[in-house]
């Protein structure tokens, strides 16, 4: 491998370490704290797209040594990002998997794992897995393992140690190395606890007077990938006596400081790294140094979720209306003479969006009626290069498709503007 020109044998040769870490980013317009400064570890350049890609190599890894894994399917319950790791991993080293998701998960983590090749149990969960439900992710991923210890190996990152191992081996050196050892407090959201229980144990190794802060979500939250104070029973790592302080924040909290991260410092942020932002900034009002915050993965994951704001929270839907605003523009979007045009060039394949109601009265020539809520799982082209042209009544759900879509990794994608109606107002024909 070659980090100076970036050359590698295999993909797993990206995996992040001292001599290739994952990047610091100053935080210029969202920090209010005069004497801290905040600097944002951005995890989704791990090569599979989040911080989980670090303890899922971990696991498997050890696994490996220890001669677990011969002979077997992997299965793990996971709220996407550790099983999607594990996923891009397994195909790697030929294994195959199973994962175990909640279905309240973003359908784009579970179009993810199945695009990797994982086979993907849905099953009636809370958003991070209840560890005390036995027909929940973790308790059917568990029971498969006994019934069948020949068959399946769970590497369980709310046990594994492994998991806390990765970033006390990789996250925590980087960052040490990163600010020439300058940096003064850590602050971490709590999932599985181990990206906190690495860090936290390397850097206070190193200078015993960094402070370790954990941030937690509110009850009945709908932040993918973080647990809340009681959901933190579930994960044998929580090691609460371990850090400086704990910090609760809510989900409007949470959206309202991602919604800023992605349009004021145009850092395309998750909504767990807006809560680790405002859980930092409650933390450090009377501090002073340098705080490095961990940004778990990207926004790119969550836009069908936010599309969904009357099932998460009131600011989940100020930060979708903005998405659409944003992506209502002249590379994106097409009045109806633009798209006649560009559809007898370019041959794209045109999906209406509406119900199936609204498309029996009345759809453009050639239209495929996939409605919005189906979109994820249709079937669609293979190539992510084939045009596609989103429509429905107005040109609002089209744009909500259009996301959709770039989402699911589809480059070529267009919505009409006005919709149908604009389209017959423009004097084109419909077919019913």
């Amino acid at each position: 491998m070659n980090h100076i020109l970036r050359i590698y044998d295999n993909v797993l040769e990206l995996s992040a370490s001292p001599e290739n870490p994952t990047p610091l980013v100053k935080l210029n317009k969202v920090n209010p704290l005069p004497k801290v400064e905040l600097y944002a570890k951005l995890e989704w350049y791990n090569p599979f797209g989040s911080v989980k890609d670090r303890p899922a190599l971990a696991m498997l890894t050890e696994a490996e040594k220890n001669g677990l894994l011969s002979g077997k399917k992997i299965i793990e319950p996971t709220s996407g990002n550790t099983g999607i790791g594990l996923a891009a991993i397994a195909n790697v080293k030929g294994y195959k998997i199973r994962v175990t998701v909640s279905s309240q998960i973003p359908e784009e983590k579970k179009t993810i794992l199945r695009f990797l090749g994982a086979e993907v149990v849905e099953v009636a969960d809370t958003l991070c897995p209840d560890p005390n439900s036995p027909t929940g992710a973790i308790g059917v991923a568990k029971s498969t393992t006994k019934l069948m210890p020949d068959k399946f190996y769970m590497p369980n990152q709310y046990e594994n140690h492994a998991n806390l191992l990765a970033h006390y081996t990789t996250t925590g050196p980087e960052i040490w190395k990163q600010t020439s050892g300058k940096v003064t407090h850590i602050v971490v959201g709590l999932g599985t606890c181990g990206t906190i229980g690495g860090i936290g144990r390397f850097l206070k190794e190193q200078n015993r007077k960094i402070k370790v802060i954990a941030v937690h979500p509110e009850e009945n939250h709908h932040i993918p990938g973080v647990r809340s104070k009681k959901q933190l029973e579930v994960t044998k790592l929580y090691a609460p006596e371990l850090y400086d302080q704990i910090k609760e924040v809510s989900d409007k909290e949470a959206y309202d400081m991602c919604n800023r991260l992605n349009k004021e410092e145009s850092i395309i942020a998750g909504p767990s790294s807006g809560m680790v932002v405002a859980g930092a900034i409650k933390a450090l009002s009377s501090e002073e140094g340098l705080a490095v915050l961990i940004f778990p993965d990207n926004i790119f994951k969550y836009t069908s979720y936010l599309a969904k704001p009357q099932q998460t929270n009131p600011a989940a839907e100020q930060i979708f209306t903005e998405l659409t605003q944003l992506a209502r523009n002249s590379y994106t979007t097409m009045n109806p003479d633009e798209a006649k045009t560009w559809m007898e060039k370019e041959k794209p394949l045109v999906i209406d969006v509406r119900s199936q109601e609204a498309y029996a009265q009345g759809h453009i020539s050639g239209a495929k009626n996939i409605p919005l809520q189906e979109l994820m799982h249709a079937s669609l082209p293979e190539d992510r290069e084939h045009p596609i042209m989103t429509v429905c009544q107005r040109g609002n759900s089209s744009i909500v498709g259009l996301l959709t879509l770039q989402a699911m990794g589809y480059k070529k994608v267009k919505s009409m503007n006005k919709g149908t109606l604009g389209w017959i107002e423009a004097g084109f024909p419909v077919e019913k």
